[in-house]
């Protein structure tokens, strides 16, 4: 049967993007998760993470420059993802860890601070349990990338 199409998450697995299905993708959604449009054009600069080696029980304080770059107010959503760079299963290529939305005026650049636990960075192991893994990590937000550890 022909392929029709399905609803895709953008939490997927690497292998997830092999064409599985003789011609059609797998994992090819038109646009990202988050992706919109607006009347308002915004940039990413200056990404910084408070520390680059975390204990499960602390907090990791991430801050970006947000700049409308249009002459229009508008909002933006800054979007946080963080990648578990190996795991003991096969991690997720990126899964949406924290957000914050802002209203900028046109050519107006704000600081965004966003706080996420480490334990905010559990899966599920192999034996059905949340779990923390130690290792290395990238956030992301917009094209800007920071590595970080988990000890």
């Amino acid at each position: 049967p022909r392929h029709t199409g399905s609803l895709l998450f953008y939490d997927h697995k690497n292998t997830e993007l092999l064409d599985k299905n003789f011609g059609y993708n797998t994992f090819n959604p038109q646009w990202e998760f988050g992706f919109g449009l607006s009347y308002s054009s915004f940039s990413f600069s200056n990404l910084k993470v408070n520390k680059s080696n975390f204990t499960k029980e602390e907090e990791i304080e991430i801050e970006v420059e947000v700049k409308n770059s249009s002459n229009r107010t508008g909002k933006e959503v800054v979007q946080v993802y963080i990648s578990d760079l190996v795991a003991s299963i096969t991690p997720s290529v990126k899964r949406l860890r924290g957000f914050k939305k802002v209203e900028l005026k046109g050519n107006e650049t704000k600081t965004v601070k966003i706080k996420i636990p480490v334990s905010e960075l559990a899966f599920v192991n192999k034996d059905l349990k949340w779990e923390v893994e130690a290792g290395e990590f990238e956030i992301q937000v917009g094209k800007l990338k920071k590595k970080i550890t988990v000890k």
